[in-house]
This record gives structure tokens, C-alpha cells and sequence, in this order.
């Protein structure tokens, strides 16, 4: 169970090619635009990896189950954590689910290994009282005025009504929204389609956007993206993300938020109100409902928090 194996047949461990350090460089990049994961995180994914592909000797795409184990076996004989050996396993499982969803492997080498319990972290989330802060952020005296900003409105109106993914939100097409029926279809992780209630609010936005605002950044060039950017091309998430942290700043929210802080917001609020998980599961596009099932944690939480705060014997 050395590093110094020798490749397999076919595979010259070369730095370059799927699985190398370009590979790693873009898995690591889609984490900070996706997740706005701190340095200090994602260095120590970049660590994580490195050292998994040095000791396999070749890419990382080309591991297998048994590697895997291999190395989890030989990294606990040395001393390693249970806690660092979860981290570990946290971030190949991230990784080789991005190199299915990106169609680079057929087959997750992780999935069938199983994540030790430590118990789960809370994710980041926003009050209610912070959202609306949030949402009324923006500029939007004027849809033709100041267009960019009316977009950015109906943009975080719409992630907070739906809890899209920060790259399905800038991915919509004009065509994937149904006002009719108060929809939207969107194309998650792998290709699934799903489609997701939007509510009245975040129509209302929808609408004055599509008749004001948008024809103002598109300045009569053609595209069918839903929110152009400031030059009439499609947004990328990076953009987007720096958008989310100006409001932020300008609504006095002092933490590190991102576009998933609003997904995180989206659902745990739809379950603090009693909203059934399922249903939570189904828009979020979660293939698992375990995935989902960490907002039960927040719920009960929040629970324990206000039987504490008010109850004669908290």
C-alpha cells in the first residue's frame, strides 16, 4: 500500500490530463463559486486531494474503490483522526460526485463507502428578518434606471422563493419559466429536471423584470438568457456572488454569506413552518432525502431554543 505503485496499464501518471492539477484547480473553483467556502476550507481540499493523488501516482479520476480504502487504511494505521478521516472522505466524495455529474466517470468510486458518524454540522442560514433586509438591498426606484439592480432583486427573489442552485438560477432560459402555472423548470446535477413552485411574490418581480428591466440590459441584442448580465451575455455565478456580497454588506449582514446561504434560508424556513420534508427533497433536487434530512436538525433547534426562552421551566 506504497505511493510508489506503478501505474496500470494505459495510465502514465502524468501531471497533466483528467484528475490532475487542473482538474483539481476547477473542482476547487466550482466550491468557492457554488459554496463560497472559506480559504483556509478550500486549501485544506486542495491539501486533501494533492496528497491522495501523490500516493496513488497517477490520476485521480483513474481511482478505484479498494484504492480508496487503501489509503483511509493506511492513513488511520499512522495515527489520522476519525474526524480528519471523515473530512477526507467529505472531500473525494465532492469530488467524484462533481467527475460523474460532469461526465468525466461513469461510476462514483466513494458511493459505496460509508461516511463515519460524527454527527452533521448545521448549515449557514439567514433569519427571516435578514432575508427581507437582503431582498430590499437593491436599487429599484426605476426597472429601466437602473436595470442591473432590478435584475439582481428578481434574481434573489426568485432564489429565495425556489432555493435553485446558484448555477441553475443563472442558467434559466426565458422559456423555462410558466407564469400560467407559476413555475419554473430547471435542470439540476446530472441532467435531472425538475419543476419548481415560484409563489406570487417572486412572479410579481418576474414580470416587471421581463417587461422593463431586462429589455434595458439587452439593449435590443438576442439571447434567451433570463438575467443577461450588464452587457447582454449570460451571468456567470462569480458575478452573482459578488452581487450577493455587496447587498449583504449594504443590508448590515456582517457574516460570510454566499448563493447557497439563501438555498440553506430557502429550506430551512419552509420547515420551520411546517413545510413536509418530501416536498423540501423534490425542490431542492436532492436525490436523497437523506441529504434534506439536516433541516429536521435545524427545525428541532429552533424548537429547543424557543421551549428554552419560554417555557416556566426551560
Amino acid at each position: 500500500m506504497s505511493g510508489d505503485r506503478a501505474p496500470r496499464s494505459g495510465q502514465d501518471g502524468s501531471e497533466q490530463g483528467a484528475g490532475g492539477p487542473e482538474e483539481i484547480d476547477r473542482h476547487l473553483d466550482g466550491l468557492w463559486l457554488q459554496k463560497g467556502l472559506a480559504t483556509n476550507t478550500l486549501a485544506a481540499y486542495r491539501r486533501d486531494l494533492t496528497a491522495f493523488r501523490t500516493w496513488l501516482a497517477r490520476s485521480l479520476d483513474s481511482a478505484r474503490t479498494y484504492d480508496i480504502q487503501d489509503y483511509l487504511a493506511e492513513r488511520h494505521a499512522g495515527g489520522a483522526s476519525a474526524r480528519s478521516t471523515a473530512r477526507l472522505l467529505s472531500c473525494l466524495r465532492g469530488y467524484y460526485r462533481a467527475a460523474v455529474d460532469a461526465g468525466r466517470l461513469e461510476r462514483d468510486p466513494t458511493a459505496d463507502l460509508a461516511q463515519p458518524l460524527l454527527g452533521r454540522p448545521l448549515p449557514k442560514s439567514l433569519a427571516e428578518n435578514e432575508v427581507e433586509a437582503l431582498l430590499a438591498a437593491p436599487n429599484v426606484e426605476d426597472p429601466s434606471g437602473s436595470p442591473g439592480e432590478y435584475r439582481d432583486r428578481t434574481m434573489l427573489e426568485l432564489l429565495y422563493a425556489t432555493g435553485l442552485r446558484v448555477s441553475e438560477l443563472v442558467g434559466l432560459a426565458v422559456s423555462a419559466l410558466n407564469v400560467r402555472q407559476g413555475v419554473v423548470r430547471v435542470t439540476g446535477k446530472g441532467g435531472r429536471e425538475r419543476l419548481v413552485p415560484v409563489g406570487e411574490v417572486a412572479l410579481e418581480w418576474l414580470d416587471r423584470y421581463v417587461v422593463a428591466a431586462r429589455p434595458a440590459l439587452l439593449r435590443g441584442r438576442p439571447s434567451d438568457a433570463l438575467f443577461p448580465s450588464n452587457r447582454g451575455t449570460p451571468m456567470t455565478r462569480q458575478t452573482f456572488w459578488y452581487a450577493i456580497k455587496r447587498y449583504a454588506a449594504r443590508a448590515g449582514i456582517e457574516r460570510d454569506i454566499s448563493p447557497h446561504t439563501l438555498r440553506h434560508a430557502f429550506a430551512t424556513h419552509l420547515v420551520n413552518h411546517g413545510a413536509d420534508l418530501r416536498a423540501v427533497q423534490t425542490m431542492l433536487g436532492h436525490a436523497d432525502l437523506s441529504t434534506t434530512q439536516i433541516y429536521t436538525h435545524v427545525a428541532r433547534d429552533r424548537l429547543k431554543r424557543l421551549h428554552s426562552a419560554h417555557h416556566p421551566r426551560g
